[in-house]
């Protein structure tokens, strides 16, 4: 009885000891006595213990225990069961479980438990330490045995606890980790955090990777938020340093074994073979279907016989269909599929009566500049030229004509059965305008046409659709001299014209404006006569002369050399002048005119008369001379000096005149 009381009290002294190592550290003044109340020992008297025990008890109770002097082990060596060297051989048994751990670094655990917050981790210390389990979300599958890589972040916490954390251990390492598995072309686990633009955020040992949304899987992914949350296995297939990114690929796993599924599919396949296949994908310009591990593409236009303007018209995603094996190529693994290929060519049901020239109904389909498809069955188009359309010689382009979904009705113009073409004239509805040209427009009836097109040497223009004709500039106008038709009309207007020829083989009309009017020129030879002088404005002046208006809307042509005036000035535009003609000519329907001619002549006319009346005056002094040469005197003969000497001074100055 005594032993088991000696042992309870050793009991409880070691967990005073305990509690005072714990409380010790929240006493500022470690050296502060503790005194132990009264009351404890009427709680001992009350327990019935041994009395020497007792007495033992209560005198260290009453004694001023210093926590910093106090020898526990005299203390516990007086109910210690153990001798000296048998306690200190079994703290060294103790110790040898232990392990040597040291803060701040990276050492490998054991999962002891977890729950749904916590993770219990044995690295064989003391004690064990507690891990968030958020630290492992990347790892949804752990499990108590599991080997897991801590951080020591410190021994022992103010409560005693050992505090380790994965998420660091994982930072630590997760560098050297990546490189390695990018070297070694290692497969890892990650865990998809959350979408982003372009593609997945996944983290792998505690680093964010980019995980593009072409390398989630082979097929196509249409919502990639069913990821979100999930871990998957990956490839590390780029590294940057410098920005610190790394980029992912899942598709990477799973090329290698689909890529020997191809090679064993292909190997199986047969031009003209018809297979079961899935739409995996649909394009603008095709269709992908998924063969069980290989992938072919049908093209639009293999999808049906008909004109298709997008691929979902015809097929839809996920569908199941049939299709035929067109071509294929072993090298570059593509496979050339077709859907319209298991039906009839509708070319071969068309109505075996079907002839050049009769008419058809059907549907424009495709437009373009040089023409319209329409549909006239299923499959059967046949093509309509823009030339088809009008009689007009004018091409346009063929939406002026008709537009896509116009019903519209045809003569047929060829047909290649064997070719499967076809093509279409909707002008042959209406009658030839050139089949009756002679009698609607006969030599010199005049008409009004529109004004097309101009060119250097004349005015195309249109009488009415289909009939075209030509003016040329010579037959523009009588008086006028034109350079280009465009400084007499312009495109689009409405002229008069008559007609001056007829080439019916070759569709073409000869017409005239100028025509419509008396020729002027057989009035004008009448008006400007040589030497005739007229009033004329100038209305163009060019190196070689320039260009004056005349009466009667005729125009003239002046030299440089008679467009000099008579003080000198130089002659201008707008100038209204007196012009005399030197040479007309009605053939060439041409008149040549001078301004100097004019002062000029008026000049040589004076000088004429002058001359004229001066010489008359000699002569009247020479008879009245010779009449009195008889009476001649001395003085005479003088005075007859002084009237000759007189007589010349007049003619001089006449002249100077």
């Amino acid at each position: 009885m005594a032993e088991q009381e000696k042992n309870d009290l050793e009991n409880e002294m070691i967990e005073n000891q305990d509690s005072m190592d714990v409380n010790s550290e929240e006493i500022e003044n470690e050296d502060e006595v503790v005194e132990i109340e009264d009351d404890s020992e009427e709680e001992i008297e009350e327990e019935g213990i041994d009395p020497e025990v007792e007495a033992e008890i209560r005198k260290l109770k009453r004694e001023e225990i210093s926590l910093e002097n106090f020898d526990w082990n005299r203390y516990s060596n007086k109910f210690d069961n153990y001798s000296s060297d048998e306690r200190t051989q079994m703290v060294s048994m103790y110790d040898k479980t232990l392990s040597t751990i040291v803060e701040n670094e990276v050492i490998e655990g054991s999962v002891i438990s977890l729950n749904k917050r916590e993770v219990v981790i044995n690295i064989g210390y003391k004690s064990e330490g507690v891990v968030s389990l958020n630290e492992f979300r990347y790892n949804l599958n752990l499990q108590p045995g599991d080997k897991v890589e801590v951080y020591v972040e410190s021994q022992e916490d103010k409560k005693g606890q050992l505090l380790l954390s994965h998420k660091k251990a994982r930072a630590m390492r997760s560098w050297d980790r990546i490189n390695k598995s990018l070297e070694q072309d290692e497969v890892i686990t990650g865990y998809i955090k959350c979408r982003t633009k372009g593609g997945m955020i996944v983290d792998v040992f505690g680093i964010e990777a980019f995980l593009p949304g072409s390398q989630i899987d082979v097929k196509p992914i249409r919502d990639y938020d069913v990821f979100v949350g999930k871990s998957m296995e990956f490839k590390v297939v780029k590294i940057n340093h410098e920005f610190k990114n790394v980029v992912v690929s899942h598709k990477a796993l799973i090329e290698a074994e689909l890529e020997q599924q191809k090679k064993e599919i292909i190997a199986k396949l047969e031009k003209g073979q018809v297979l079961e296949g899935t739409v995996k994908n649909i394009t603008s310009y095709g269709v992908f279907i998924d063969l069980g591990g290989v992938d072919g593409l049908i093209h639009i236009t293999d999808l049906s016989w008909g004109r298709v303007n997008h691929p979902e018209e015809i097929v839809q995603l996920d569908q199941k269909l049939n299709v035929v094996i067109l071509d294929f190529d072993d090298a570059k693994k593509r496979i050339a599929l077709g859907l319209k290929q298991l039906t009839p060519h509708p070319w071969d049901s068309l109505d075996a009566n079907l002839k050049i020239g009769d008419k058809v109904k059907g549907k424009v389909v495709v437009i373009a500049d040089y023409g319209a498809f329409v549909e006239i069955a299923t499959g059967v188009e046949g093509l309509i030229h823009v030339s088809e359309m009008s009689w007009s010689q004018h091409l346009r382009s063929a939406q002026e004509f008709l537009k896509v979904g116009d019903a519209v009705e045809a003569v047929i113009l060829t047909l290649d059965r064997d070719e499967r073409k076809m093509s279409l004239g909707i002008k042959q509805l209406k009658s030839d305008p050139w089949e009756k040209i002679e009698a609607k427009y006969a030599v010199n009836t005049k008409h009004t046409a529109k004004v097309r097109n101009f060119t250097n040497f004349g005015v195309f223009v249109e009488i009415e659709e289909g009939v075209d004709g030509l003016i040329h500039i010579s037959d523009l106008s009588w008086t006028k001299k034109i350079k280009h038709p465009a400084e007499f009309t312009q495109i689009g207007d409405e002229i008069e014209v008559t007609v001056l020829e007829i080439d019916k083989e070759n569709r073409r009309l000869s017409l005239g404006h100028k025509q419509l009017e008396e020729n002027p020129w057989d009035v004008f030879e009448t008006i400007f006569t040589v030497d005739s002088v007229h009033e004329g404005t100038v209305v163009e002046i060019f190196d070689k002369g320039a260009i004056v208006a005349l009466p009667y809307g005729v125009e003239g042509f002046v030299t440089p050399k008679h467009l000099v005036k008579e003080d000198g000035t130089p002659v201008k535009i707008e100038d209204k002048m007196q012009f005399k003609v030197i040479e007309f000519s009605k053939s060439a329907k041409r008149i040549i005119l001078s301004h100097s001619r004019v002062f000029e002549d008026v000049k040589k006319a004076e000088e004429t008369a002058v001359k004229k009346a001066a010489s008359d005056e000699a002569k009247k002094a020479n008879k009245k001379v010779k009449s009195s040469l008889e009476k001649t005197t001395l003085g005479d003969i003088t005075e007859l000096a002084a009237l000759k000497e007189e007589m010349e001074e007049r003619e001089k100055n006449a002249l100077k005149k």
